[in-house]
């Protein structure tokens, strides 16, 4: 039996140990506080929210730092709901072409108290929210030394990139400049023309160019309201924090405890807007009174909720748990709340893709939500072989490619099942997603790849310049012994129709300088979505993106001039009938030309215990923690129940 079968027979069987010993994490709990108890494997790696981007990272910044905008909490596919903001702004476009969004932000919204605002004033604790602390966020990712990952979409926004160049010139030019207090060098590099200030609760941001996708990123946490006492106090020196470590947020949370290495501990921020002023009834404050069908079903518009203040847990206590096994078994007996399903158990758990008999008599649920994410092999299209400069016979070559991977059986075979098949970079949930398209080269089909072979100068997949099968060079980023499973299963699709792929295994970073030189003929990536727009996915083959000329996610270094201009007209437009006609004609050319293999859209599955309410999948956002609420007698009574000696 296998080390994780073993160990899940042993906890539903008997449980831990006799004679008072036990393995709960907590023995000194408070257990009439509602606590969620979470494990995280990996330490956070910033909790700065204009560099944070990690999972992990977003786990502790989604709870503490408030957004403009947010996501509704049940609707999919997703739509933008107020949060900080009053409202969701209407873009205003001008003569010039470019565009105007005013933020008009809730009154009385004031910080966590911080012993940093006595910068501001002595024995000052908090202070009130304002619209310059979104605006100096802003010019944060716009500061080079900051080194946002989302810098280039923010140039958007009118002098920003220029304000960037005047700063580091100041730097450079005066070392004294750059020891000045950060808001004094920012006022020094001079106003940004679209980042207008109207008052201490409305601005204005101005694009150069419409770009309707602009406000999700006001739904994350790299826009949200900073204080320019924190970046100034928690600088590392005297003892104190950097602030990559000590957040100073405006959301329903706050750090109360920061050890990243053992333990984080978020508790409620009294100071937070819905807390203070329950009477507004904010949209992002107060618990959805709709949903999607369904939701009533799964208790998700239960009526003690709908339309109360939040949040509802009091405290969230992380603990680093770095293997999978034995922190899945602190979740089979209760002391953790939810959990994915790791390999060794899965079959345990899910039979024909529901609950096990096992588990559901143990009242525990599962969610099963796909990923906004697209998984992939593609094709260098600089290459002479299979690329572009193979002309006819290179996109025959790739046609034939595509036709020999099962991405269904792939999935069988290394994932449990649990991907959903991939006709095109669009997932579900997503404008311009079709659950009725199939992709005439995504299907099995060796009788027309062998053709296809033919008509590319390969019969039988063999290289006439060499009389022996054509060789091609598929390059992987991972060296495990289970990784080359996973890539030989495609080297032998391949060989069913004559051809001899090679895999060049390296690591990390060795593969991503070939991607980076184009030094590659074949290769698997995939890719998870910043926000719910096709443009999200269409713009990983848009020409200008090409990673090998522009060090742009483009890895495929795919250009074609039809797809770039039809990719122009969709990014700028809303979702509408003529957006759907040029994402149509966009996926068309995909299919012709064949610069992917689409492989999947991943399928998550998660378990949550019988005493979670108020669950739905994260999707893409984190604040979802202030929804969510815990039954502690009932967990106390279940976690006793399951470890009993």
């Amino acid at each position: 039996m296998r080390r994780g079968l073993l160990l899940l027979a042993v906890v539903l069987a008997v449980g831990p140990p006799s004679g008072g010993c036990t393995n709960n994490p907590y023995p000194d709990a408070d257990e009439d506080v509602k606590i969620q108890y979470v494990p995280f494997a990996t330490p956070p790696k910033t909790l700065d929210p204009a560099v944070a981007y990690s999972v992990t990272d977003h786990q502790i910044t989604g709870p503490v730092y408030e957004t403009l905008l947010e996501y509704h909490f049940l609707k999919r596919p997703y739509e933008l709901i107020p949060g900080i903001a009053r409202r969701v702004p209407e873009p205003q476009p001008k003569p010039d072409g470019s565009v105007v969004y005013r933020f008009e932000l809730w009154p009385d919204l004031i910080f966590q108290d911080d012993p940093c605002f006595a910068l501001g004033g002595e024995g000052r604790r908090t202070r009130q929210v304002r619209a310059d602390d979104v605006v100096f966020e802003l010019l944060r990712i716009g500061d080079p030394d900051v080194n946002s990952p989302v810098i280039t979409t923010f140039w958007k926004i009118r002098g920003l990139q220029a304000f960037g160049e005047r700063l580091k010139a100041l730097r450079e030019e005066d070392e004294a400049f750059a020891e000045r207090r950060i808001d004094e060098q920012y006022a020094a590099a001079g106003p940004v023309e679209g980042l207008r200030v109207l008052s201490d609760v409305a601005f204005e941001i101005v694009l150069t160019e419409p770009y309707p996708q602009i406000l999700y990123w006001f739904a994350m946490e790299f826009t949200t309201p900073v204080p320019w006492e924190a970046i100034a106090y928690y600088d590392g020196e005297e003892g104190r924090d950097l602030f990559a470590e000590h957040p100073v947020g405006a959301g329903p949370y706050r750090v109360s405890e920061y050890r990243k290495r053992f333990r984080i501990v978020l508790d409620q921020n009294p100071n937070w807007y819905g807390i203070r002023h329950p009477e507004w009834q904010a949209p992002a404050a107060t618990y959805p009174r709709e949903g999607e069908p369904g939701d009533a079903e799964l208790n998700r518009l239960d009526p003690r909720y709908v339309g109360q203040p939040l949040p509802f847990i009091e405290r969230v206590e992380m603990r680093l748990d770095k293997e999978p096994i034995p922190t899945f078994g602190k979740f089979l007996q209760g002391y953790y709340d939810a959990s994915g399903i790791i390999e060794e158990s899965f079959d345990r758990m899910i039979q024909n893709g529901d609950l096990s008999p096992d588990m559901r008599e143990r009242g525990m649920r599962l969610e099963k939500s796909v990923s906004p994410d697209v998984f992939y092999l593609g094709f260098n299209m600089l290459d002479d072989l299979v690329g572009e400069g193979a002309g006819r016979q290179g996109r025959k070559l790739r046609q034939a490619m595509s036709l020999v991977v099962d991405a269904e059986e792939y999935a069988e075979l290394f994932n449990n099942g649990r991907d959903i098949r991939a006709q095109s970079p669009i997932p579900p949930g997503i404008f311009g997603y079709d659950p009725d398209y199939r992709n005439p080269y995504r299907v099995v089909d060796l009788e027309r790849a062998r053709a296809l072979l033919v008509e590319a100068g390969y019969p039988k997949g063999i290289d006439p310049e060499t009389g022996r099968p054509l060789q091609i060079t598929f390059d992987t980023p991972d060296t495990t012994a289970r990784a080359r499973l996973r890539f030989q299963y495609f080297v032998n699709a391949w060989s069913e129709i004559g051809l001899d792929v090679q895999i060049a295994a390296t690591n990390y970073n060795q593969f991503r300088e070939k991607v980076r030189q184009g030094a590659y003929q074949l290769f698997m990536w995939g890719w998870v979505a910043d926000y719910p727009d096709p443009e999200n996915f269409l713009f990983l083959l848009w020409g200008p993106m090409a990673q090998t000329q522009n060090g742009g996610p483009n890895t495929a270094n795919f250009q074609d001039d039809r797809y770039d201009a039809l990719f122009l007209e969709m990014r700028a437009r809303p979702n509408d009938a003529r957006r759907l006609e040029i994402v149509r004609e966009m996926r068309e050319i995909l299919e012709r030309e064949r610069p992917w293999i689409e492989l999947s859209h991943r399928e998550s599955y998660a378990l949550y215990q019988p005493w979670m309410r108020n669950v739905k999948p994260l999707g893409m956002s984190f604040s979802v923690l202030k929804y969510r609420d815990i039954d502690i007698e009932t967990r106390a009574e279940l976690r006793e129940a399951w470890n009993r000696p």
